[in-house]
């Protein structure tokens, strides 16, 4: 099993309400495709070190992966790009 840390910054302009939706959304691709979320992570809103598709504040989440395969993390990559909803994401795989 392959552990990953998948780091994700949703917009700041949605409720609280669609910003659990998509943290939700994005954690069913994970299972859906064959991985497990072992843990999340929120950060909370924090302030960004410089503007990004112009906001200069995210919601901050983190989940740590645990998969067989690669293609859960890829579905998530994919996803991630064409999203309006999250504005920056970064896999790393975890080194045991």
């Amino acid at each position: 099993m392959r552990q990953y840390e998948i780091m994700f910054i949703v917009k700041p302009t949605l409720s609280e309400e669609e910003v659990k939706k998509v943290v939700t959304n994005f954690s069913d691709i994970i299972t859906n495709n064959g991985g497990k979320v072992l843990e999340t992570k929120d950060m909370g809103q924090r302030e960004l070190a410089y503007e990004i598709k112009k906001f200069k504040s995210g919601f901050y989440y983190i989940f740590e992966v645990e998969t067989d395969n690669d293609k859960a993390i890829k579905e998530f990559d994919r996803l991630a790009l064409i999203s309006n909803d999250i504005v920056r994401h970064l896999i790393t795989k975890v080194e045991k």
